[in-house]
């Protein structure tokens, strides 16, 4: 009788005892295992639907901040609609398409559908200061460039070599008309090679081609 009060109380002893807590917590894991805890799941994985719908939204972002910068951006120089010669005669040359203004407006709307709109904008930016003889003037415009699309912490940031923005920091301790010529030259290289020729290829360029087009012939 003794040795069976003995078992019995070991096993109250035993029913008493709390869970240890490696226990616990290996029972609080797997149970988590079958839950969608979004950025919390167990498992930490690059899968996790949540990334994808973080991803997701960070990209709607950078599109709405984009598409808000253009609106507060005129449209358009003031020009007359261009003739179907001078349409024609972009496609001979990048050259042609820049010196009207009708085709940097046509252009500019082309950039502006691949979110690369901040080219054309410093590229004429820089063909005003140099239209420019006051000094003070010429200062601000240059720093105003600068901020807008030299500036590293801009979002019209445009793209420039390491040797192009060393010039343009020297030029800024004393700005003039020049001051980005570099970096305006690089730039119109850059539509001129990569831009150009998917412009020509685009429905905009298409479109009003055709639009002219079919005007000339009922005329």
């Amino acid at each position: 009788p003794m040795g069976s009060e003995r078992t019995e109380i070991r096993k109250r002893q035993m029913a008493a005892t709390p869970e240890s807590p490696g226990a616990a917590q290996a029972q609080l894991s797997t149970g988590n295992r079958g839950s969608n805890a979004c950025c919390f799941c167990w498992c930490c994985c690059c899968s996790c639907s949540c990334l994808t719908v973080r991803n997701q939204e960070e990209e709607r972002a950078r599109r709405t901040s984009h598409e808000l910068q253009a609106e507060g951006i005129p449209n358009c120089e003031e020009s007359p609609a261009p003739t179907l010669e001078e349409v024609n005669a972009w496609a001979q040359s990048f050259d042609k398409l820049m010196l009207t203004p009708a085709g940097r407006n046509a252009f500019r709307e082309f950039l502006r559908t691949e979110f690369s709109e901040e080219n054309m904008l410093f590229w004429m930016a820089c063909e005003e200061l140099k239209q420019e003889s006051n000094k003070s003037v010429i200062e601000e415009k240059a720093r105003l460039i600068y901020e807008d699309y030299i500036s590293i912490l801009s979002p019209k940031e445009v793209s420039l070599d390491s040797r192009v923005r060393e010039v343009i920091n020297r030029n800024m301790l004393e700005p003039s008309q020049h001051t980005f010529d570099d970096a305006q030259l690089q730039i119109y290289t850059l539509m001129h090679r990569d831009s150009y020729p998917r412009f020509m290829n685009s429905a905009i360029y298409k479109d009003l081609l055709q639009s002219l087009s079919e005007k000339s012939i009922e005329a």
